[in-house]
This record gives C-alpha cells, structure tokens and sequence, in this order.
C-alpha cells in the first residue's frame, strides 16, 4: 500500500526544511502497519504555515495539483497535512483515491472514545474555524471545548519542553474545566512533535494524534477497499464532459 502525506506549503524551502519533511515521513512509516509505505510530499509554492483562513486558501490550488497527480502516479490515498483539512472537498471530487482529512479523522476518533472531546490548538483566531470543522464532521454535539496554547506553528518545536509543559497546561484547563473525556492536537506540528502519550498521562485522558489516526483511516479504507462517496463528492461536470482541471481554468 502506497500512501501520500500531502504537505500543503513548501516545508522543504521553508524554516523547517527538508529535514522536518523526512522525520516526519519517518514517524510516519514507523506507525504504518507492515507493507503500508508512506511518502511526505510538499507542493512547490504557498504559505510557510497555516495559520488563518486565507492561508488556507492559497495553499489549496497547488495542493489539488499534487493529489491528482499522486493519483496518476498509482498512490492508494492521500492525506492533507495540514489541521484545517484545506481542500478535502474538492479533492474528493477530483480523485476517486482516498483523500483522508487529519482534522475530520482526528475528530470521528475522538467523538468516540468519550462524552466530550477538547482541540488543543494554536492561536485564539482559529477557535471558531475548528469549532466549524466539528459541525462540518458531524460531532458538534460532542466537542467541549477548542484552546489555543498561543504558540505559533514555527516555534512549537523550538523548545520543546516549554511546548509540551504549555500542552499540558491547556489540556487540562479542557479536562478540568471543560469536562473532556478525550483530547485531539489541533495542529500536524503538534502532533509530530509525538507528545499524545505524554500529555494524556499527565492529564488522564486519551490524546487523539492527528497525524497517525489520518494515516490509520487511510490504511483502513484501503485496506478495505473502500473510497469517498462519489454520489457525495461527484467529479465535476465539465470534467465529466471531457475537460482536464487544467482546461477549467481561465488563463
């Protein structure tokens, strides 16, 4: 089984560079289940983090791209590594592969494993965008809480140990205050920094790693042989009448 992890900016030509970019690819083979080979691919250009709405936008046309090329280059699925699932919509109507969502994963996990789930997140300003993310998933009902840790995606790995005390800090202000069963990183940066163990240790409840459900879910359907419905997510009707992605667009 060949999985991309779609990375959603130019990480390899940005502060985290190309080395972040095989960690991660290594994490994640690390988790995969024997014969499930994963490979961490960046697009050419687009913003160095996501951190806001428009960000997400930019980052969507040139993630579309690749997907679809993956798809031609014989990848069993795909996964947007980026929190905010940019593009997860379109991409499913783009590609008949799986194209599996960190955020939308990471939450249908976390909905199950208690009454309520918290989302440790970055930046006061993406509350409300999470906060939707869980009505478009589905499980509002079950979300208690989202709470930034204030750290911007760049630094969380600059010192770790402040990073994972501040995870811990806000972890359990969503257990203790919030009344969460179940926590869930907000963020890939958070979750590669492979913390989930520790922090639920330290608060008691079960911490929901985006990066490996997203993966598990992708292994899941493929191994299932299962994919988006396209009744849900049908492909486009001027591609289905003939034109390339490419021809959409007005030059």
């Amino acid at each position: 089984m060949k999985i991309a992890y779609v990375v959603p900016g130019p990480m390899s030509k940005g502060p985290m560079g190309l080395a972040e970019m095989q960690r991660r690819e290594g994490l994640l083979n690390g988790w995969a289940f024997a014969g499930t080979q994963v490979r961490v691919i960046d697009v050419p250009h687009g913003p160095a983090s996501i951190e806001s709405a428009y960000e997400e936008m930019i980052a969507i046309p040139p993630t579309l791209d690749l997907i679809m090329q993956c798809e031609r280059d014989g990848y069993d699925a795909c996964i947007i590594g980026c929190f905010g699932d940019p593009g997860l919509e379109a991409a499913r109507e783009l590609v008949k592969i799986p194209v599996i969502g960190p955020c939308e994963s990471a939450m249908l996990t976390a909905a199950g494993l208690g009454h309520k789930f918290g989302v440790l997140t970055i930046f006061d300003s993406l509350i409300a965008g999470q906060e939707l993310l869980a009505h478009k998933a589905g499980v509002a009902s079950k979300l208690g809480s989202v709470r930034a840790t204030n750290i911007p995606v760049l630094d969380l790995m600059k010192d770790p140990a402040r990073t994972k005390a501040r995870l811990i800090e806000v972890a359990t202000q969503c257990v203790q205050q919030d009344r969460a069963d179940a926590l869930l990183f907000g963020c890939m940066t958070m979750s590669f920094l492979d913390m989930g163990d520790e922090v639920g240790a330290a608060v008691g409840v079960p911490v929901v790693n985006a990066g490996r459900c997203a993966l598990k879910h992708a292994e899941m359907q493929v191994s299932m042989g299962l994919s988006h419905s396209k009744k849900a997510w049908p492909t486009p009707a001027k591609m289905q009448a003939g034109k390339t992605a490419a021809e959409i667009r007005v030059a």
